[in-house]
């Protein structure tokens, strides 16, 4: 089994009103059980805001820290999920059904082979 990042891609600003993003959340749990329910759940994780973010950067022999994301965009990264599956097709179709729980962009990348535990 291979393992796979699916990284969820979101728009900057304010979070939608309750009524929309309620039951995107729902969505989102339901996928969840039934990744795990399959086995192929390893890992996830939602993000702060990139406001919240710092940047460590080597400069030479200093090092340099900022405050704020790393790019500037109008998406940011939101959160992941780090499954298994056994193959790139399986995975995108964890893919699918995550895009279509969060409406959202989702890319789907392998974890390199001995990397993940």
């Amino acid at each position: 089994m291979t393992h796979y990042l699916l990284t969820i891609y979101q728009p900057d600003g304010e979070p939608p009103p309750p009524e929309i993003l309620e039951p995107i959340m729902e969505k989102v749990a339901a996928f969840q059980e039934e990744l795990r329910a399959a086995g192929a759940w390893v890992f996830n994780a939602g993000l702060h805001p990139p406001s919240t973010a710092t940047v460590v950067h080597a400069r030479g022999d200093d090092v340099l820290v900022t405050d704020g994301p790393y790019l500037e965009g109008k998406e940011h990264v939101g959160g992941f999920t780090i499954i298994q599956a056994a193959d790139l097709d399986e995975a995108l179709e964890w893919g699918r059904k995550l895009t279509a729980a969060t409406t959202l962009p989702i890319e789907v990348r392998p974890v390199v082979d001995g990397s993940c535990g």
